[in-house]
């Protein structure tokens, strides 16, 4: 029969489990469990929610029997209450808030209608996400959300280096919860647009607006968080916006480069709410889910890939899985342009001119020049205010290869094409990478410019 037991005897199990599983997988799935009973028939965990339930019973049960020194376990769920007041909220910085203008009124409630700005990539979904160790954690905590939001993960924090997969789990999040619900109201945008909204609304005297855009969303999805970085008023306008949704039991997922207490200038409370729910990293990724990444993308372009040659591709790109699947768009491309086959030796070639090691990075006159080259034009030309179609095409391509292939924002790209704003920028982005998805000669063609920029960057040119 079993009995109750005091913490002691769990803090005893959760030594014993550690040394078994490690520290970090202990502190990460079981420091919000509790043990309720325990006997050596059956013991009896609280856990607060299904995901946590599921993933020890799929990853930890037989270790943790054994340091239960038990024969069966069983799980009850008891969601935490998220609006506890928060222990770590207690820095002068926490204490003393900044004053700020009254709050406005909550409105009324809004038909539920969804955003009309809501743009997802239809790649983006859970099912073509390949999931490995260095992903795992994070895949199961953004489908958790997908499943049942707001509830034991709010907010959801992602964080890894670039190019991981954070955009694609954020997408999948929302594609799966407007397939559950299509009215399901989703504010989905990057840190970058927050930023440029909240100007705008500031500028233009509409903060009532803003509020009722972002206040009043089921969800909010935000990429790119550590963007908030020195941005003092914007991250008050955040905190608040951050409160209302929680408060009202609303779900928010962000993403940012590094976890919430590496963001520079991020303040306290925002750190502490940043952590509030799940912060999962992303790792990068071993040579299996590489190789996986790259069959899965081959299979679905169509293409037969050799063995030999996605084995070489994995070794020779490690850290990103965005330059993974480019390499090897790369790769058939080159194929296709020269009518030879994916074999080890283009792909030794295609990753020599596209991974050497150039004297300097690319810059933005690299891609002026050779795409004024291509489309014989004038780089004053893509730099001004015109708008004829001779024009216009180019200066889009350019664009999409300045945000694939440099680190600036679509602010900063716009700056360097007449002044343009970003929404102009990630216009045209999008447009041309739909095209892309549907032409393949124009992906050739995008293919072709971008080898020859890294060639003309190596070179020093």
């Amino acid at each position: 029969m079993p009995v109750k037991t005091d913490p002691d005897s769990w803090q005893l199990v959760l030594d014993r489990l550690a040394d078994r599983i490690g520290r970090d997988e202990v502190g990460r799935w079981l420091s919000d469990v509790d043990l309720l009973s325990r006997s050596p028939e059956c013991s009896i965990l609280i856990v607060p929610s299904a995901l946590h339930r599921d993933w020890i019973r799929e990853n930890f049960l037989p270790p943790l029997l054994e340091a239960l020194g038990s024969q069966e376990c069983r799980f009850e769920v008891r969601p935490r209450d998220p609006f506890l007041p928060d222990p770590a909220v207690s820095s002068p910085e926490e204490a003393e808030p900044v004053p700020v203008a009254p709050e406005p009124a909550p409105a009324a409630p809004v038909e539920r209608i969804p955003d009309p700005d809501l743009r997802l990539n239809p790649d983006y979904t859970f099912e073509s996400f390949i999931v490995g160790p260095c992903n795992r954690f994070a895949h199961a905590a953004a489908r958790g959300v997908a499943d049942r939001p707001a509830t034991a993960f709010n907010p959801l924090f992602l964080h890894g280096s670039v190019g991981l997969g954070k955009t694609h789990l954020l997408q999948g999040i929302a594609h799966d919860l407007l397939g559950n619900d299509p009215h399901c109201r989703i504010v989905y945008l990057s840190c970058e647009d927050f930023v440029n909204h909240f100007i705008g609304a500031l500028q233009r005297g509409d903060l009532e607006a803003f509020r009722h855009r972002y206040r009043n969303a089921d969800v909010l999805v935000v990429d790119d968080i550590h963007l908030l970085a020195n941005k003092a008023r914007t991250q008050e306008e955040f905190f608040h916006t951050f409160n209302t949704l929680h408060n009202a039991h609303k779900q928010i997922v962000l993403s940012s480069d590094s976890p919430p207490e590496e963001i520079p200038q991020l303040q306290a409370r925002l750190v502490s709410r940043f952590k509030w729910g799940l912060v999962a990293e992303i790792e990068k990724p071993c040579f299996e889910t590489r190789m996986a990444i790259l069959r899965a993308k081959a299979d679905r372009i169509g293409l037969e890939l050799p063995d030999e040659v996605a084995r070489h591709i994995a070794e020779q790109v490690e850290d990103n899985i965005r330059e993974l699947e480019g390499s090897l768009t790369r790769l058939t491309a080159m194929a296709a342009l020269f009518n030879h086959p994916v074999d080890l030796s283009l792909a030794r070639r295609v990753l020599a001119t596209s991974s050497g090691d150039p004297g300097r990075g690319i810059r933005m006159d690299d891609i002026l020049e050779v795409v004024c080259d291509h489309f014989a034009v004038k780089i004053g030309d893509l730099q001004s205010r015109r708008r004829t179609q001779s024009i216009v095409f180019p200066r889009q391509v350019a664009m999409l290869l300045t945000r694939q292939l440099t680190p600036l924002s679509l602010g900063e790209i716009g700056g360097h094409f007449g002044g343009r704003d970003h929404s102009t920028v990630l216009y045209a982005i999008e447009k041309l990478q739909k095209r892309r998805r549907v032409d393949g000669e124009f992906g050739l063609v995008l293919a072709e410019l971008e080898r020859k920029i890294r060639r003309r960057a190596q070179n020093g040119e």
